[in-house]
């Protein structure tokens, strides 16, 4: 694999849909929301995304059947004709360097809007390093009728107190770039373990926001798988730095077990 393969399970026409990004980063706060999202609604899936950007391993999962490292969009089609639909971006990993981001994202924002999309939500986690307290969500935006659209939701905008790394970050740039409107949620989280409380706020805001309705009370079970996916994934790592460092494993290492 040489580039970025898109593969379309299914040909869909949606309705000025709106893009929304779950990728993991911090406190796995977007995943879990975004997935969430898809369980609940029943979003289908009609797009894998395999990529050389991605990070070079897969995950062994059940009875040794390896899962590669993936990234997946869904869609959601209102209730209303009227209303818009949704494009949801999930995965088990981002690109791996600096020009696969910029890449990656700018393909994917190639396909969205090649089926109308003009709206973003990127969410995401805001590491703290210490317990959370007060507001749980904080904003960003493209524009000022977006902060003032998170505003209205309660949403506490962020200071100029640093940049927003990554695929939820650089979604809102190159989509400004494009004449998207684009914000950014934020869910407060220690950012040591995964969140799903932070992720329970930041989806009640996306809900406010794009006008859906999403019971929550599943959230922590599928925190709980999330933290096993990321469990294996930094045995996997520490292997990678182990053989890389000519270091042996010792001898009540089992490895890596799916």
């Amino acid at each position: 694999m040489k580039t970025t393969q898109f593969k379309v399970l299914e040909e869909v026409e949606l309705n000025n849909p709106i893009f929304v990004e779950g990728l993991p980063g911090v406190g796995h706060v977007g995943k879990l929301a975004v997935d969430h999202i898809i369980d609940e609604l029943n979003a289908t899936k009609f797009v894998e995304i395999y990529s050389p950007l991605f990070p070079p391993q897969v995950f062994v999962g059940e009875e040794g059947i390896v899962k590669d490292m993936i990234n997946e969009l869904y869609y959601l089609k209102s209730e209303n004709e009227d209303e818009n639909d949704f494009i949801f971006l999930v995965g088990n990993c981002q690109a791996l360097s600096t020009e696969g981001q910029y890449e990656l994202c700018g393909s994917v924002l190639d396909f969205v809007e090649s089926l109308g999309t003009k709206e973003i939500f990127t969410l995401g986690g805001l590491a703290t390093g210490q317990n959370v307290e007060g507001p749980r969500v904080l904003g960003a935006a493209t524009d000022e009728a977006h902060i003032e659209m998170l505003r209205e939701a309660d949403v506490e905008i962020r200071s100029a107190d640093g940049g927003i790394v990554g695929a939820s970050g650089l979604f809102l740039g190159l989509g400004r770039l494009r004449g998207m409107g684009a914000s950014c949620l934020m869910g407060k989280t220690p950012g040591y373990f995964i969140d799903a409380e932070a992720a329970e706020e930041v989806l009640k805001k996306l809900s406010t926001l794009v006008n859906i309705e999403v019971s929550t009370e599943e959230l922590e079970e599928r925190a709980e798988e999330t933290r096993q996916m990321i469990q294996k994934a930094q045995q996997m790592e520490q292997e990678m730095i182990n053989r890389a460092m000519g270091q042996q494993q010792p001898q009540d290492d089992l490895r890596y077990i799916g």
